[in-house]
């Protein structure tokens, strides 16, 4: 990769660390980020499509990332999906919805509790007043539908802009969909700026205060026990085409080594159980490069 005249060309590197490059940032910055972007030069990029026989075996299609934060090692199942093919964020877009809710003060915490409005959506579990927290962990759209009415257009815009968040082929722009933007197909996001997302607010490196940082990584920690960390956001939804689409974003840690990671899967199967299906397909893969033994 090399810049010339502000743009930026690719040596076939993932997409995800380009953005970081693409405002001005003081020079000791751009130095450190000049040396992140060196370690992952092609050499250090890993097309692995021995992964395709999990997706098979769970009957999708779709691709998944692996980024290795020490060692600036990309390891990657369906290069072209994971660079270039953008889809709805879905309940992934709760990260970015917490993060703003957060440091604009709409919630003080993640303890806050927005009450239920007595309307039955199909989701029990969702049919109550409930904290951040338990929202965030229950996935329920109402209570973060909510919030994003809270935060105001104008303000989740300006953020979005600052974010350059699903900016991959041209700047987002909410209309009158200020509840439903990350779910009805009118926002797109690739599974490599998913990855960026997930790199910076793992090391504090949003524009939001330390506090805002932390309070969303606490929400996203499942697997806590002595030989990893495993920390995750899901998403799921229906493709404009009616096919059923499943995220998972995030990052698994041992021995205070984080690796980041995005999975994304996509199935025209009716009824098809994605919440078993995407986990199924993340663990295996993870099983597979010699996560959760605590020996990374």
């Amino acid at each position: 990769m090399f810049l010339h005249r502000g743009h930026f060309f690719e040596l076939n590197l993932p997409k995800f660390l380009i953005p970081m490059l693409s405002i001005r940032l003081p020079l000791f910055f751009v130095f450190a980020v000049s040396t992140l972007l060196s370690s992952c030069s092609p050499n250090n990029v890993n097309v692995d499509e021995g992964m395709k026989k999990w997706f098979d075996s769970a009957g999708v299609t779709g691709t998944f990332g692996l980024y290795d934060n020490g060692q600036g090692n990309f390891t990657v199942y369906n290069l072209a999906r994971f660079r270039d093919s953008a889809y709805l964020p879905a309940s992934t877009f709760k990260i970015v919805n917490s993060l703003i809710g957060l440091e604009t003060g709409r919630i003080k915490n993640d303890s806050m509790v927005i009450n239920w409005d007595g309307i039955d959506r199909g989701r029990p579990e969702c049919n109550k007043d409930m904290s951040m927290y338990e929202a965030f962990r229950l996935s329920c759209p109402p209570w973060y539908q909510e919030l994003a009415r809270r935060i105001g257009k104008d303000t989740m815009q300006q953020w979005l802009d600052t974010l350059g968040y699903a900016a991959r082929y041209g700047k987002f722009k909410i209309t009158n969909n200020l509840d439903t933007f990350w779910l009805d197909n009118s926002m797109k996001i690739t599974a490599d700026e998913e990855l960026g997302l997930v790199k910076k607010l793992y090391f504090n490196q949003l524009p939001f205060q330390k506090t805002t940082h932390e309070l969303v990584k606490k929400m996203m920690l499942w697997e806590d026990d002595a030989n990893y960390r495993l920390s995750y956001k899901t998403g799921m939804g229906t493709l404009p085409n009616g096919h059923s689409l499943g995220w998972i974003v995030g990052w698994i840690e041992e021995n205070r080594h984080p690796y980041m990671f995005v999975l994304h899967i996509e199935t025209d199967k009716p009824g098809y159980n994605l919440l078993q299906g995407r986990m199924a397909v993340l663990k295996s893969i993870l099983r597979e490069k010699g996560f959760f033994q605590g020996k990374k």
